[in-house]
């Protein structure tokens, strides 16, 4: 018997500094209602969803930079977003910075959630690899500071939702094997990934004329190595001057993008996914009791 979850990948087009959080709100509750007109049963927003990426601005003063956090999710700007999807029987991924003040202590961090149909929050993962530099690069035009003002978070884990076992990543993370391979060892058999990617990279330029194609490589092959299906979400286009990447897409254990968007704005594109296609992938080709060897990695370290 299939086990299918109606995906929507729902990519954000650019989100100016001074949007306000209701109005970006709104903008997923449409997302949301056309993914109901689809047969939705799981949405996929980007990485920081509700903001614009204010990582690539520098402030010495970090608390000043707080504006752009939830201090508590769902919150009261949030909240419709998870009223109205539990009115229409939809889950959601949803990416944001998350503060959290701990023993007294403040931490930040670079978070997604996935809720689950009910509205309850099923899932939680705080993003491992993260990008770019800590202090002020003059050379640069514009900065990339996730390092300055999110702490790095400590595990990959899947949980159980939509009759599946799922898992969750953010950008970055996107592009190290080990992400893919750390939730495919327990089982996962859903990838969701949000992300914010500039075309323009500062340190290598050489390769901003291969930002899609590094993009699709990477979804593709955690796919179809790891035999899942990965879902990689996009806030896309000119946002405050800086040009991001689009090309949201739903990629098959078979390592095949069965869904794409074509824009750069606000798009949403669907795939009926069988988790039971990953059976194809994980008991033969890539059963790793069978022929996966651990130790052999031992040698290459050495």
């Amino acid at each position: 018997m299939s086990r299918i979850i109606n995906i929507g990948a729902a990519q954000m087009g650019p989100i100016a500094k001074n949007e306000t959080k209701q109005s970006v709100v709104n903008r997923l509750i449409s997302h949301l209602e056309n993914a109901y007109k689809r047969g939705c049963d799981l949405v996929v927003f980007p990485e920081l969803t509700l903001t614009t990426f204010f990582p690539r601005y520098f402030e010495e003063d970090i608390e000043k930079m707080d504006c752009y956090f939830e201090k508590e999710m769902p919150n009261t700007d949030v909240m419709p977003l998870f009223k109205r999807a539990k009115e229409l029987n939809i889950g959601f991924y949803l990416g944001y910075a998350e503060l959290t003040i701990e023993n007294g202590v403040k931490r930040r961090f670079n978070t997604s959630i996935t809720v689950d149909k009910n509205g309850d929050i099923i899932g939680k993962y705080r993003k491992i690899h993260l990008p770019g530099h800590k202090d002020f690069e003059e050379y640069r035009a514009f900065q990339h500071l996730e390092k300055r003002y999110f702490e790095r978070g400590e595990e990959f884990k899947t949980f159980q939702g939509f009759d599946g076992t799922l898992g969750m990543a953010i950008c970055n993370d996107r592009r190290w094997s080990e992400t893919y391979r750390c939730l495919a060892l327990q089982g996962a058999e859903l990838i969701m990934i949000g992300y914010n990617t500039p075309v323009h990279n500062p340190p290598a330029p050489e390769h901003d004329n291969l930002s899609n194609f590094h993009n699709n490589l990477v979804f593709s092959s955690g796919a179809y190595q790891n035999g899942t299906w990965v879902v990689g979400v996009a806030k896309a286009g000119n946002e405050e001057g800086i040009e991001m990447i689009g090309q949201s897409q739903i990629v098959a254990p078979s390592g095949e993008t069965v869904a794409m968007c074509t824009t750069l704005g606000d798009e949403l594109i669907t795939a009926s996914c069988d988790l039971d296609l990953c059976n194809s992938y994980k008991n033969t080709l890539f059963n790793f009791d069978k022929h996966r060897i651990p130790s052999a990695y031992n040698i290459l370290t050495k």
